[in-house]
């Protein structure tokens, strides 16, 4: 059972993930994690943007790095953006993403291309989807709560120039598979587009297992 979770950043699709797989005892990988992980490894050896050292980074991934918490930090998401969009990069993280996912108890996955590229052929996909401006507040609370200053209006402006690179990049550009089914969650809070996808999974039933997803 393989569930993909695609959106823009702040969308909700991470928390929702982690539910989902918490719900289902499935594992989760966070496929941003590890373009940022990259992003943090390619910040120590010089420019993200150098499409040699990022690679480098990529092919030399250190995975005990995907839970650390300066991956958090507004500079290191900068970058994994960066990094991101560098066809070369995304290639040597295509076998590790898949990997995962194809585990034997199945998987969740979230990111930008999960359901396009890393697993087409996941038995569901989700897509969600929320106005900029939804997006920057949420993102900007997660900033304020150590203690940051009003940022509001340059995380919507970063927001805005990060968007416009995942949608424009030629490697696996932000879009919603065909048949995702999308949640627009810039409205109604986490509980609600948790029980969104808990419907529209066991509507789906998926065949691949004889687990029941209704519970």
């Amino acid at each position: 059972m393989i569930i993909a979770i695609d959106g823009p950043a702040a969308s909700g699709k991470g928390t929702l993930a982690r539910r989902l797989a918490g719900h289902f005892n499935l594992s989760h990988l966070d496929t941003g994690s590890l373009y940022r992980a990259v992003a943090w490894q390619a910040l120590q050896r010089g420019d993200p943007s150098d499409p040699a050292i990022a690679e480098s980074a990529a092919r030399e991934l250190d995975a005990s790095l995907l839970q650390d918490p300066r991956l958090r930090q507004e500079q290191v998401s900068e970058a994994s953006s960066v990094v991101a969009a560098i066809p070369a990069v995304r290639s040597a993280l295509l076998a590790f993403q898949r990997d995962f996912a194809h585990r034997s108890e199945g998987a969740v996955l979230d990111g930008r291309d999960v359901g396009t590229v890393v697993c087409p052929e996941a038995d569901i996909k989700f897509f969600l989807v929320a106005t900029l401006e939804a997006r920057a507040l949420r993102r900007t609370r997660e900033l304020q709560a150590p203690g940051a200053g009003a940022i509001y209006q340059r995380v919507l402006e970063d927001m805005k120039a990060r968007d416009a690179r995942d949608l424009a990049r030629r490697a696996a550009p932000l879009r919603a598979a065909a048949d995702a089914i999308e949640i627009e969650t810039s409205l109604i809070g986490a509980d609600a587009v948790f029980a969104a996808a808990l419907e529209a999974i066991a509507e789906h039933k998926p065949s691949r297992s004889g687990k029941d997803w209704t519970r």
